[in-house]
């Protein structure tokens, strides 16, 4: 199981160190390795996060996600990317941009760096809305009881996330943009850019995840539907249409994942400028991670491990809200990204270990119950 989930992970990594020792010795593999488990470190709440999703999609699309959503994730966000990030802050063409990332690194990193307060917006509420709509949801199982109960009353009114959102946008735009960090350790007044970019994260997640949602009722209204009147459907020989909408559906939650991906992948673009500002290990070292994470998402999907250990996905949302706030806190000071990576781990590592004490205190319970109903029936 191990090794068909994770067989085209190790195969990129193999290939991947091969290509930095070829690229630039003994050297570049060290950086390679170093990117690559910071990227893990920094996305294993992303892969949580993508195994609830995928796990309401079929195996073709699972099939799809780890193909075309691979080389989405490694060379579109993670060599494309900073590319068009230089590109469009230089106003250069893109063969320009490419000549300028690997002819002249340390203005290349400039460029991206400078560039930082916009994507730090956009990535930051596009994390925060995920964040805010999970916590103000009402569900059946709730970790921290004492917070989210309120918060789920609170959830009842409309619109509130995207309200929240935008406060918070506002307050980010008047106060850490206003001294956005830039190359150098100066500081400009980014307020116009950090709104703007703000305001399309938002608006980008209210699309995409507008549009999975819809898709994703209709799909399941049209199940029941079928469900009930399947033996009339078969006599009549009528064409059904969950394929159709199961296609639709899926559609959109792929590109809801891939959106959702990117977002989470800011933070490790951006992180590993402070390792190398040459793009090509760059790429290699947050390929290989990305290619992790994405097997880490099918195999917690097929393991069922989301249903065993049922806080997992609060604790990945919690982790979310914190990269969110961390993402725009960094607009104006510099956070290390061992502490945004550690955030993110101690997290799923409480809710994994309160999920153990779940499932203990539960088979106590159960055992406790037939133990009792031995004893009636036993007459005792």
């Amino acid at each position: 199981m191990v090794l068909k989930t994770f067989g085209w992970s190790f195969a990129v990594t193999a290939l991947g160190l091969v290509a930095a020792v070829l690229y630039d010795g003994w050297t570049a593999l060290g950086l390679v390795a170093i990117l690559s488990i910071l990227e893990i470190s920094l996305s294993f709440d992303n892969a949580v996060v993508n195994a609830g999703i995928l796990k309401k999609m079929n195996a073709f699309w699972q099939k799809i996600f780890l193909t075309i959503g691979i080389l989405i994730a490694v060379f579109g966000m993670r060599l494309v990317f900073p590319v068009v990030i230089v590109a469009v802050s230089a106003k250069l063409g893109p063969i320009e941009a490419v000549d300028l990332a690997l002819t002249d690194k340390n203005q290349y990193q400039q460029y991206v760096t400078d560039a930082h307060p916009s994507i730090a917006a956009f990535g930051g509420m596009f994390l925060l809305m995920i964040f805010l709509d999970f916590i103000f949801e009402d569900r059946d199982i709730k970790w921290l009881g004492w917070l989210e109960r309120p918060l789920a009353k609170l959830g009842k009114i409309d619109m509130l996330s995207a309200c929240i959102a935008m406060i918070v946008l506002l307050i980010t735009s008047m106060t850490f943009a206003t001294h956005a960090h830039q190359h150098g350790g100066t500081h400009v007044d980014k307020a116009q850019t950090v709104l703007i970019s703000g305001l399309a994260g938002l608006i980008t997640y209210l699309i995409v995840g507008g549009l999975s949602s819809f898709f994703e009722n209709r799909l399941e209204e049209e199940e029941e539907r079928e469900h009930e009147a399947e033996e009339e459907a078969e006599r009549a020989g009528k064409p059904r249409s969950a394929v159709a909408l199961a296609g639709k559906a899926a559609f959109f939650m792929f590109l809801y994942l891939e959106v959702l991906d990117a977002s989470f992948s800011f933070d490790g673009v951006i992180g590993a400028f402070a390792i190398t500002n040459d793009i090509v290990l760059m790429a290699l070292g947050l390929g290989i991670g990305a290619m992790y994470v994405r097997s880490l998402t099918v195999y917690l999907v097929r393991q069922g491990t989301l249903d065993d250990y049922v806080y997992l996905e609060h604790g990945a949302h919690y982790a979310i809200g914190a990269l969110a706030v961390i993402l725009l806190v960094t607009i104006q000071y510099e956070i290390n990204e061992i502490i945004t990576g550690l955030i993110g781990v101690v997290l799923i590592g409480w809710s994994f270990w309160s999920s153990v004490r779940r499932n203990k205190a539960l088979a106590a319970a159960e055992g406790k119950a037939e133990a009792s109903k031995e004893e009636v029936t036993s007459g005792v």
